[in-house]
Order: structure tokens, then sequence, then C-alpha cells
């Protein structure tokens, strides 16, 4: 289209410039005419028009009665002039007629009549076979300054039709080119394009067929919208089939575990029913057992939510950020106004607040579970140590006790779902073996690292590796996040 209409441009330009460079020839032939003839005193006749527009006066013949010469012998006589030479093409004529409309003189005959005129003028005719351009101009004695006659030039303007022609022609081969190679071109880049597309299409039906499906679209060579697309579509796959996995797994987890108190309650029910009514003790008894394992119910099912929930912190907290400093000191001092009785001791060398792209209440929860752990495990030494400090690749934290320790399979496995080390004592302690678990998760959730250093019967360090921030982007991203933040319809109220 654009060449189209670019060649449309141009076709009418050249056209414009032809019909210009015609008239300004013809304007120059016109005025050679003017001046041979303007000395004339007298009127126009073909005794003195000829001589004056040829070079030998015998080379021409006057018809005796219309008193118009017709040129013989030397055709080329009347061409001497150099601008009149131009009247030498076989499209063009010149005429000259008295003041009365008569034709005293003709190069060729031509069957367009006179344009009678005051002054100059140029006309673009098309009437059956002539399209061309007439000029006509009156003749005017410089000597006495009479109106002798007319002089008129007609044009048929066939070099310029054919230039026209030929340009028009050379458009159109070069648009049809143009077009089979847009159109292959085209059939080729939409090959191309759609290639990904109908990927997506089919990897949709086969994961709609099939949501249990790990098929995903391959990875395109080129680096463009299209493979951002293929990319994110594979992503929102990847995440969808995480998803699926812990729902399927948090429904395996919990018919595996709540296996055990659903029977403890069972049992107690049956047990009042046959005699709990009749025996205080027996009801005592059933109640609390029943009560203790509501409870731990209860508490597994909140800490399998917890970890399920780890998997989408990047969708849920996006933007969200902390001060690493602040909120370890805080966690620290909560736990020695809890348990009075243990000794616990920061090491804290961040200077300054210390940024890490991490939710609040996700670090606060994790150093929780550790420092939980450290205390449920400790023995005789009821000592804690916390230390946090800053590295060329963040920051870093420690919760180190001195209690039993871990074997080298305890270390291996205490990350795993429902792993407890000793499950009578992890029972007696209140524990369900997913702290650690969830712990691991969040802090991987944030592009972080927790590892275990452990010795059987000296107790166990945990270690905690975060990225960090500049304060630049942590304020960018807690603009981002207050302004993303549902607003308190409170904030303005008056009670």
């Amino acid at each position: 289209m654009t060449f189209l209409v670019f060649s449309l441009v141009l076709y009418g330009a050249t056209g414009r410039i032809l019909r210009s460079q015609e008239q300004r020839t013809l304007q120059d032939t016109l005025s050679a005419v003017e001046q041979r003839l303007s000395p004339i005193a007298s009127k126009l006749t073909v005794d003195n028009v000829t001589p004056l527009l040829e070079v030998d006066g015998s080379d021409y013949q006057t018809s005796a009665g219309t008193g118009v010469s017709l040129v013989g012998g030397n055709d080329e006589s009347v061409f001497a002039d150099s601008v009149i030479q131009k009247l030498s093409r076989a499209d063009v004529s010149l005429a000259v007629y008295s003041n009365k409309g008569i034709e005293l003189y003709s190069t060729r005959s031509e069957d367009q009549p006179l344009v009678k005129t005051k002054t100059t003028t140029y006309k673009m005719i098309k009437k059956g076979s002539f399209n061309g351009m007439i000029v006509s101009a009156p003749i005017v004695s410089s000597t006495t300054g009479k109106h002798l006659g007319y002089v008129q030039i007609t044009d048929r303007m066939q070099a310029t039709h054919a230039t026209m022609r030929r340009l028009m022609n050379m458009i159109l081969i070069l648009s049809g080119v143009a077009l089979l190679v847009s159109l292959l071109m085209g059939f080729i880049m939409s090959r191309r394009f759609l290639k990904p597309i109908r990927s997506i299409t089919k990897t949709i039906a086969v994961v709609n067929d099939e949501p249990q499906s790990d098929v995903r679209i391959p990875q395109l060579k080129q680096n463009d919208e299209l493979s951002d697309l293929v990319n994110e579509f594979n992503g929102m796959l990847d995440r969808i089939q995480r998803f699926i996995d812990q729902q399927a797994v948090f429904v395996t987890d919990v018919s595996h575990e709540l296996r055990t108190p659903v029977a403890i309650l069972e049992g107690h029910l049956q047990l009042l029913n046959r005699w709990g009514k009749d025996d205080p003790e027996v009801l005592d008894e059933s109640l609390a057992a029943s009560l203790q394992e509501v409870t731990r119910m209860k508490s597994l099912i909140q800490e399998m939510l917890d970890l399920t929930r780890a998997d989408q912190v990047d969708v849920q907290f996006p933007n969200a950020v902390l001060d690493l400093n602040q909120l370890v000191e805080q966690v620290v001092n909560d736990f020695t106004m809890i348990h009075p009785d243990f000794v616990f001791i920061l090491d804290n060398d961040l200077q300054g607040p210390v940024w890490v792209r991490m939710y609040r209440n996700h670090l606060e929860q994790v150093l929780i579970i550790l420092l939980d752990n450290a205390v449920k495990y400790s023995t005789t030494r009821k000592e804690i140590h916390v230390s946090a400090a800053t590295n060329t690749d963040g920051a870093a934290i420690a919760v180190q006790d001195f209690g039993e320790g871990l074997s080298n399979e305890d270390r291996q496995r205490v990350f795993n779902r429902f792993y407890r080390v000793d499950k009578a004592r992890s029972r007696e302690k209140g524990g369900n073996g997913l702290g650690l678990s969830i712990a691991q998760q969040l802090i991987e959730s944030y592009h972080g690292e927790i590892s275990v250093d452990s010795a059987l019967g000296h107790g166990s360090s945990f270690r905690i590796d975060l990225p960090t921030i500049t304060p630049d982007v942590a304020e960018h991203l807690q603009s981002i996040a207050d302004a993303q933040a549902p607003e308190n319809p409170f904030k303005d109220s008056q009670l």
C-alpha cells in the first residue's frame, strides 16, 4: 500500500513536471514567433508572415482561396531558428491568424479551432483523438501598437504521453512484483508468527484434557514479544501445576496426618458411649484427650495451610519490604519476655536499616519457628544465641541452641514434611513436623537459603541467607505496596 501511494504521488508529480516543461518550451517558441512578427506595422498577410518564419521565401506556396501557406520543398526551413526548431516535432504545429481569424500560415494541418484571446492562454484539451495543450496569444505591432492577429501552437504532447505510459507500465509491473513479494513475505511471517500461537493452542488443549500434563511450549529462538509470551505462558502453566501438586499433597497429607487424631477421637467417643455416662473418671479422661486431639488437629491444619500458601508469596506480596535490623531485635525481645528461664544472646552486627524484599510477617514466622524449636529441644543449657550480619551476598541470620542436636541422617531430612526426629517426644512437645518445612518454603520463595549445622548431643545452628536491596529500591517498592493496599474505611472517620 505504501509503495502504491508513493508510486501514484510520483506519477502525478512527474506528469506535472513534464507538462510544466512542455509549457515553458511552448512559451519560448511563442515568444520567438512574436518577436519576428511584431515589427510588422500594417495587417498580417501571407506575404509578410511567411518570409519572417522561413529562411527562403521561395520555398512556400500560398493557397489562393484561403491564404494559407503550404510548405513545400525544404520542410526544415521554418525551423532554422534555435527556438522554433522545437516545432520540428511531429506532434507540434504552429499557426498564424489575421485579426479576423483567417489562417495565414501553418506548419501542419490541425483541426483545432482558433482560440481568440487578449492575453497568452494555455489550455489542456482532451477531445476525441486530441489530447494535448493549445497555447494562444495575440500579435501586437511593436511600432504602431495595433492588434495584428493571433499565433496558436497546438501540442499533442505525444512524447509526454509516451513517457507517462512507460512510467505507468513500470509502476504496474513494480506494484505487481511488490505485491507478490509482500504476499510471499506475509505468508512466511504469518507462518512464523502463527507457529507459536498454534503451539499455545495445542498446549492449552492438552492441559485442558489432562491438567496433570507437563507439556510445555518449546522455547523460541528469537527474542521478541512472542518469545516473551511463550515464557510467560509456560511460567503460568508451571505455577498452575505447582498449585495442583500442592493441592494433591495437601489432601494426601491431611488424610494421612488426621487419621491418627480422628481415630483417637473415635475411640474416646466410643469409650464414652459405653462407660462414660456412669464413670466420671472415664468421662474426664476421654474429654481431656479429645480436646487435646482437637487442639492438635487445629494446629496441624493451620500449619498445612501455611505451608500451602508459602509457595504463593510472589503473587500475594510482590512488593513487600522489611527492615531486618528492627525485626530481629523485636523477635528476640519477645522471646526473652516469653521465656524468662532462657538466656537469649543477640550478636547484632547490622548497621542501621538493612532492607530485605520479604513480607514482614513471613520472616517473623520463620524466626519464631527457629527460636521455638531451639527452646523445645534445649536440654540443661538453656542458652540461645542469635546473630545477624551483612556480607557481600546480602544478610545472614543464625539461631544456635545447645540442646539435643541432630544426627547426619536427621540433618538431611529435617526440612521434610512431617519429619520428626523423635515422634514420641515431638508429640509431647506439640510438634507436627511442619515448622521447618514452612520456614524453608518461605525463605526459598524469597530467593533466600536456609541451612543447618548440627552435632548430636551438642546442639544445632540454623542459618538464613537473604539478598538485600538498596534504600532507594526499598522506598520505591514500599510506595507501590502502599498504593496497592486497600484504603482503610475508618482512616478519616471521627467517632
